[in-house]
């Protein structure tokens, strides 16, 4: 809402804010019924416009309300203080949308109620006389159409009614008619001026009929304008009449009531009697209206009460609407005056109840307008103040936050280069101590193989099945004993570094957030994941479990000269040239051995040359073999000869009957230990990085 618009509504006081339309009237030379609609017509449009400015002011307190951002510039009470206001207009504005004024009869049965409603409406729009006494209440309101039609209560059918005698027969022939039930009577305001100014007009049952007033003036009464009395000049004022009014006084502050003395022509038969009743009804009325009700002072009651013939009015305006004389056919004595008495009523009514509308319609309400208008000022101003006061603490903040969030970023940046620091010192710390714990477990290996135990045979199939089981046994087996020895060091090294960062860091963090910590990071326990897969680094070992005698050729050869050099010199006694060495058979995936330099011959290779030209000189000539036997024999004689020939047979019998299974499983696992020990060695300094990877 803007302010200069605010101020301007605001600055109006309640008597230019209720009588602004009353220029209008002034200006108006038409009848003073005219007055409430141009006044409604302009104080909508300006209710209209306040409803859209409050309407306005609660979406942005609304709004400003819900900012998580503006917690404190709008309060709970004054959002729901606000929208309550924001209700009350809107409901005054359905108030203010009634396109009618009311005016409503009451009086005893046949006291002439409908006579004077068709006498104001200068037609016979209701039943009337002998025989036809109103039942229920009817509202009789112009209508735009040229065919008159009735509407009962709860029902939207439009009963067509085209003539009086028709009115009364559906009134009287509907037998769900009860005292309390509202009518509706429109009539084409072609034929009624009256109705053409947004006059409701509302007959009743008598008053005394029914005990059930309250009802009735809460159904009916509520929001009337005036209420005229309709009096039997024939008789005094009732006490049902009287009890009616005060519980419409109760209900009401200061009805505008308006006392007919109906059937005055009757006082014309007794002409020397009729100032003194005149007299006498005058004191009673006005004591009723001034002492009793207390409505009215003294002098504005005398213009309240009147003595008039709704009947003799009625005929009159019948006759001079057909074009005949207003004081033709059969008139009591008197009738112009009693007939000016009804058009002065008629005057002074209209001006009533058009200025009574506007005022009880509009300046009360105009006055609470005013009211809102001005308590939501306050509250905008009040949240303008504190948002002008937020505005210079959020400043305040801000610059505290900067030098805070300066500090904060300069402190990061040392603790980061310290746990960077950390984080190194523990990857290489557990990078050793891996390195160590596989190194010793390698060197263990022949314990855990020999752990060991499930069905062995030499076949192929057995033997492929035996080495996959191994190889996962040698798996778990490392990954159990490297996590005994490495994961608990570890956790505890990770542990109090994880502390030591954590306190590092806490000052730098907010109070709420630092007691906070070990819930949003949480001390884990974190297990090495150590993947030897031993499957696939063992996957070329090829076993040799033939068996080998052991003080054979080539064991000699291989226990003196190693078992890659024995090689190569059994390959070179198998061929008459040399090739190239190749690596061991248990070993395949190892690269070939290259040839060492001729200029930079070992004492090894000198040993494994001579030996191999020794070997290859004896097994080309027989001659030589028989000489060196003989120069034995001859040396250390036949016995010795045959005795050492027969332990030798005796040793490699004994050898031979003890190549068994368990024999060959222990030689397949010796080798396998040695092949595995070699591939195990390579993938050390691998895993450790691993390993320190995943902690880092």
């Amino acid at each position: 809402m803007g302010s200069s618009e605010t101020s301007a509504l605001c600055g109006l006081d309640s008597a230019q804010f209720c009588f602004l339309p009353c220029s209008t009237m002034a200006d108006t030379n038409s009848s003073p019924l005219k007055h409430f609609v141009l006044a409604k017509k302009r104080i909508t449009a300006i209710f209209e416009q306040l409803l859209d400015y409050v309407t306005e002011g609660t979406d942005f307190v609304n709004e400003t309300y819900e900012n998580p951002e503006l917690e404190h510039i709008v309060t709970e009470a004054g959002l729901a203080e606000i929208q309550a206001y924001k209700n009350k207009l809107a409901i005054i504005g359905e108030v203010l949308s009634r396109r009618h004024m009311k005016v409503a009869f009451f009086g005893r049965t046949s006291s002439g109620k409908s006579s004077v409603i068709n006498a104001m409406l200068w037609d016979k729009v209701l039943p009337s006389g002998i025989g036809h006494t109103t039942n229920c209440f009817l509202s009789v309101e112009g209508t735009d159409g040229d065919k008159a039609y009735l509407m009962t209560e709860g029902s939207d059918e439009k009963k067509s009614v085209k003539t009086v005698n028709q009115l009364a027969h559906a009134l009287h022939m509907d037998r769900n008619l009860e005292a309390g039930c509202l009518v509706h009577v429109f009539w084409p305001k072609a034929k009624c001026a009256l109705l053409r100014d947004d006059l409701v007009l509302v007959d009743s049952p008598g008053t005394d009929v029914t005990t059930e007033l309250d009802s009735w003036i809460d159904k009916f009464c509520l929001d009337a304008d005036v209420f005229v009395l309709v009096a039997n000049s024939e008789s005094t004022l009732m006490n049902t009449e009287k009890h009616f009014f005060h519980k419409v006084n109760e209900k009401l502050s200061k009805p505008n009531i308006f006392i007919l003395n109906n059937r005055w022509d009757a006082s014309a038969s007794e002409p020397e009697y009729m100032e003194d009743v005149r007299k006498q009804h005058m004191e009673r009325c006005l004591t009723f209206l001034v002492d009793e009700l207390k409505v009215v002072d003294l002098s504005e009651a005398r213009n309240r009460i009147f003595f008039v013939s709704a009947k003799e009015v009625l005929s009159a305006r019948k006759q001079k609407a057909q074009g005949m004389p207003e004081a033709g056919g059969a008139l009591a004595d008197g009738f112009q005056t009693r007939f000016q008495e009804f058009q002065h009523f008629e005057k002074v009514f209209e001006e009533c109840i058009s200025q009574s509308a506007v005022k009880t319609k509009f300046e009360q309400h105009t006055v609470r307008a005013k009211q809102v208008l001005d308590t939501v000022k306050n509250i905008m101003d009040s949240i303008n103040v504190a948002a002008a006061d937020q505005r210079v603490r959020s400043m305040e903040e801000r610059e505290e936050q900067k030098d805070r969030l300066e500090f904060v970023r300069n402190q990061l940046n040392l603790l980061t280069d310290d746990i960077k620091l950390k984080i190194k010192e523990v990857t290489e710390e557990v990078a050793n101590k891996v390195s160590s714990a596989m190194t010793d477990e390698i060197c263990r290996l022949s314990v855990l193989v020999d752990e060991f135990c499930s069905d062995f045979h030499p076949s192929v199939q057995v033997l492929r099945l035996y080495k996959s089981e191994l190889n996962k046994h040698i798996e778990e087996g490392l990954g159990k004993n490297l996590a005994d020895r490495c994961s608990s060091e570890v956790n505890m090294s990770m542990y109090q570094s994880q502390q030591n960062m954590i306190e590092n860091l806490k000052p730098l963090l907010p109070s709420g957030v630092q007691n906070q910590l070990h819930v949003l990071i949480p001390c884990r326990k974190f297990d090495l994941s150590y993947d030897l897969n031993c499957h696939s680094l063992c996957a070329d070992f090829q076993e040799d479990i033939t068996f080998r005698f052991s003080l054979g050729w080539t064991a000699l050869v291989s226990r003196y000269l190693g078992p890659k050099n024995a090689h190569r010199v059994l390959v070179g006694m198998a061929e008459p040239t040399l090739a190239l060495p190749r690596s061991l058979a248990s070993t395949p995936c190892v690269a070939s051995t290259p040839i060492l330099a001729a200029e930079n011959p070992s004492q090894e290779e000198l040993m494994v040359s001579l030996v191999t030209n020794l070997a290859s000189l004896t097994s080309r000539t027989s001659m030589t073999i028989i000489i060196v036997g003989g120069v034995v024999w001859r040396t250390v004689g036949w016995k010795v000869i045959s005795l050492s020939l027969s332990m030798y047979g005796l040793l490699y019998l004994y050898e031979r009957l003890t190549w068994t299974t368990k024999a060959k499983e222990r030689a397949f696992k010796r080798q396998f230990v040695n092949y595995a020990t070699e591939k195990l060695q390579m993938i050390v300094t691998f895993t450790s990085r691993n390993c320190s990877h995943q902690v880092q």
